[in-house]
């Protein structure tokens, strides 16, 4: 045993900087050993995911583009819709605000028609009462200026 640690010890030369032996080439084979094993047994299934994700985003913001796309037209739609309505709804207001006035108008000549009748038939009856109270107030001062007469002249 002592004969290996001698050996060992004087087959050893001294180097400067850098001692090239054996090492060298052992230490590059397992730097690539090394990179290919973790490029096999984590760059790769990391990237994997990364990639996966990548691509799940990216779809899932075009696919958020396009219902933001579909949600402005359906808001430019409805937008429409509602101006439609709203001015529709202006002119059934404006058709039944006429229509009203012209009911009203209807209604107020209707009435003042049967106030002009009313008036009329009332003027008639009391014209004939007075006619009728003048005939009989007439034949009262008749019968009264014939009894006036009766009476003064027989006392003659």
């Amino acid at each position: 045993m002592s004969s290996w640690l001698l050996l060992a010890a004087s087959g050893a030369p001294e180097g400067g900087l850098f001692d090239l032996d054996a090492t060298l080439p052992l230490m590059a084979v397992q730097v690539v050993v090394l990179t290919f094993l973790l490029n096999a047994l984590f760059f790769r299934p990391v990237g994997r995911v990364v990639e996966d994700r990548e691509g799940f985003i990216t779809t899932s913001r075009a696919e958020a583009k396009q219902k933001l796309a579909q949600v402005q037209r359906l808001e430019s739609d409805l937008a429409e819709q509602l101006k439609a309505a709203r001015q529709e709804s202006q002119k059934l207001i404006v058709e039944a605000e006429q229509e009203v006035d012209k009911l009203y108008r209807e209604a107020l000549a209707l009435a003042q028609t049967e106030a002009n009748a009313s008036r009329e038939k009332a003027r008639r009856e009391i014209e004939q009462q007075r006619e009728q109270a003048l005939a009989a107030l007439a034949g009262e001062s008749d019968r009264l200026g014939a009894l006036i007469v009766n009476r003064l002249l027989p006392a003659q």
